[in-house]
């Protein structure tokens, strides 16, 4: 038996967002998943919605009871822009938006669980997108600070920790490449001035939190999917490729948001391809003064990456990145079979060291992690009453293992945030994949402690990890 002692201060926590867990109760505006749920309900797993989600708008109170039987002492949430706001233009408040985001940081303070907040999580309101483009639109990267604005004007008292975006990668692929997040785009051009938008949001948001935060102890960060690349072979085709894919997939918003300026190389083909984002001098001098004071990281999959099929150069009338490279899938590898995504833990020190090495070793926590499976009832045992999901411990503890070692080494990793606390709402796949330390009936809305939960609290009041020798092999 070997045993890796963690810091006492270690954030064991988890991680959600309003959309997903609150329902589209009493809101003033609907956000781009409210939407493409009302126009394609055919488009989400069995045709559920987000209109009740796991019902934390209404069950706030007992949910964040169950967390704390977890045993977590911080849950990462999000404020929702269409439930806050009435006016989106003159960004008057709602008041029981306000009075709602008051009762639940109060209630994770009253159980003694950290109020982690964070202000995009992928759900722009709709009518941005169409009367603007959404973040196509400088006007709504304004409009997003006048936003961030209010929360910290109501909330900063009480939250230390305050994250701007979610994965803002995510917004440009899902959107504008890869079409699983509305408006369902194939627009490079349009990608790449998206991207840059996403980034100057942040750097203003930053800028309006120094002006306005209420709390000594406060800070703010970005959460990045900081997901390696990992070359197909040691060709140099291959290894251009994952190259190329890094830039764009994970350097693009790593080095504006600890650096302050975007990587020269990827500047360099984006203007050499003339789909260079629109910029100022003015707006560039914002990123660049205004970085982050630590770093969430978000961690399911490595990405794998092959030469393309065809040659950069060919010709094209619309660019896409994915000119340069394409995912590789390689043989033998270890699956979640049930999600689709490869399981390897090794590439959480793989980006420990990269963050330590390479990014001035900031503060940095692992603000997601998990593994979603389907039809969990499977694993339901009545004696118990409780999903026996055995397999997301082991993930746990495979991935933990090297948050540990890169930690041993120096890294400068403050926590751990499953996801998620509670069963949620998964975008287009809805509730096929369960990902919680808690489940939920969605019918019934009975949420249940899995037997995961049980050895997260044991792991959080203690912060002791135990391995067996065989699973220190794997």
């Amino acid at each position: 038996m070997t045993t890796l002692n963690f810091p006492k201060d270690f954030w064991w926590g988890a991680a959600t967002s309003g959309p997903q867990t609150e329902g589209r109760f009493k809101k003033p505006h609907a956000n781009i998943f409210d939407y493409e749920f009302e126009i394609s309900p055919e488009k989400y797993w069995h045709g559920i919605g987000p209109d009740t989600a796991s019902n934390f708008y209404n069950d706030f109170k007992n949910d964040i009871a169950l967390m704390k039987a977890t045993g977590l002492n911080s849950v990462r949430t999000s404020i929702q822009w269409t439930r806050l706001i009435d006016d989106l233009e003159a960004v008057t408040l709602n008041q029981e938006g306000v009075q709602f985001y008051n009762n639940v940081i109060d209630e994770f303070i009253a159980q003694g669980i950290r109020p982690v907040i964070n202000l995009h999580h992928f759900d722009v309101p709709v009518d941005l997108v169409h009367q603007y483009g959404s973040w196509e639109s400088k006007h709504v990267v304004d409009l997003f600070v006048k936003f961030a604005e209010k929360c910290f004007e109501l909330f900063s008292d009480r939250v230390t920790d305050w994250f701007t975006h979610n994965e803002p990668m995510v917004v440009v692929e899902g959107g504008y490449l890869y079409q699983f997040h509305y408006p369902n785009l194939i627009d490079g051009r349009k990608a790449v001035q998206v991207a840059y938008n996403l980034q100057l949001a942040s750097s203003k948001v930053i800028a309006a939190f120094r002006r306005l935060n209420r709390n000594p102890d406060g800070k703010i960060g970005i959460i990045l999917n900081l997901t390696p690349n990992y070359p197909a072979s040691d060709s140099k085709v291959d290894q251009a490729a994952a190259h190329f894919a890094d830039l764009w997939q994970n350097r693009l918003f790593m080095d504006a948001s600890v650096k302050g300026i975007f990587p020269a190389e990827l500047v360099e083909i984006l203007t050499r391809d003339g789909v260079l984002w629109d910029a100022t001098p003015e707006e560039l001098d914002i990123i660049r003064q205004n970085t982050i004071d630590y770093l969430g990281v978000n961690f399911y999959h490595p990405n794998r990456a092959q030469a393309p099929k065809y040659s950069s150069d060919s010709l094209a009338v619309d660019w896409l990145p994915n000119k340069y490279f394409e995912a590789y899938d390689k043989r033998g590898v270890r699956m979640n079979v049930d999600k689709g995504w490869e399981i390897y833990p090794r590439a959480l020190y793989d980006i420990a060291k990269n963050i330590q090495e390479n990014y001035g070793n900031i503060a940095w926590f692992v603000s997601e992690n998990g593994m979603g499976v389907s039809r969990e009832e499977r694993y339901y045992d009545s004696e118990t009453n409780q999903i026996k999901d055995d397999y997301r411990i082991q993930f746990i503890k495979e991935h933990l293992y090297y948050v540990h070692k890169a930690i041993a080494e120096g890294s400068n990793c403050f926590g751990y945030h499953l996801w998620t606390p509670i069963d949620c709402f998964s975008w287009r796949n809805s509730y096929r994949n369960r990902y919680g330390l808690i489940s939920v009936d969605i019918r019934r809305q009975i949420k249940t402690l899995k037997k995961s939960a049980y050895f997260f609290k044991d792991l959080a009041d203690t912060s002791r990890l135990e391995l067996h020798e065989s699973e220190m092999e794997k």
